[in-house]
């Protein structure tokens, strides 16, 4: 897989210590991109040091049914690694970045130090299948596309459908998930779905769960 300037093709390619940047209900997936603006000081160093490095950036969701370390609130055990394949400087001290997902990892332990912002050992192991795009055609597309019509719809909102069409299987549900307005718990269960059939299968359910819960005209959020 080429991301950016550089090719990853397996999990050794990945740094085994990685900085991480938990971001409640954010969801990176491999190759896709996410826009971040980075403005706390910590971050910004992080991108600094990152730019310095590998430019590998792992993406992780704070888990508050764990206590909290000396660092700050737990971490779910899944996120993705992400390059950073685009960046700016605000001139008043921000980054605007964007990040293109890698492959997930696995948290093995989180190393205390001090530079402010937070590093973990990872694996990617159990996620190898990332490096590589995905078989995708077990999907069902025609149901994905109509729980997307039906969450439009509800919300009196509409889609650029030429792109929609034109885009790949893993390139639209991936591109769905991460955009989708859920919280934490669902966005977690988008990233470990073993495979992108079953990703797809979970954006739709939960896509219809929340439309059945608001009655088809509440937002999502």
């Amino acid at each position: 897989m080429k991301v950016g300037n550089c090719a990853y093709g397996c999990p050794g390619d990945l740094p085994e210590i990685i900085p991480v940047f938990p971001l409640p209900g954010a969801l990176l997936l491999p190759r896709a991109e996410m826009p971040l603006n980075v403005f706390e000081p910590r971050y910004v160093a992080m991108i600094d040091a990152a730019l310095a490095g590998s430019r590998i950036v792992g993406m992780i969701q704070p888990d508050e049914s764990k206590a909290p370390c000396a660092s700050g609130p737990g971490l779910c055990g899944v996120g993705c690694a992400g390059r950073i394949t685009a960046f700016s400087e605000t001139g008043d001290g921000r980054y605007r970045v964007t990040l293109t997902g890698v492959a997930r990892f696995t948290v093995l332990e989180e190393h205390i130090v001090p530079t402010g912002y937070r590093q973990c050992r990872v694996t990617a192991v159990p996620y190898a299948g990332d490096f590589t795009a995905e078989r995708d055609e077990a999907v069902d597309r025609a149901s994905v596309l109509k729980s997307f019509r039906e969450y439009l719809d509800a919300h009196n909102l509409e889609a650029d459908w030429e792109s929609v069409d034109q885009a790949t299987n893993e390139t639209l549900i991936n591109a769905l998930a991460m955009m989708a307005p859920f919280g934490a718990a669902e966005k977690q269960a988008l990233l470990e779905a073993p495979d992108l059939k079953t990703r797809a299968e979970t954006l739709v359910a939960l896509t219809e769960m929340a439309l059945a819960h608001e009655g088809g005209g509440r937002s999502l959020q």
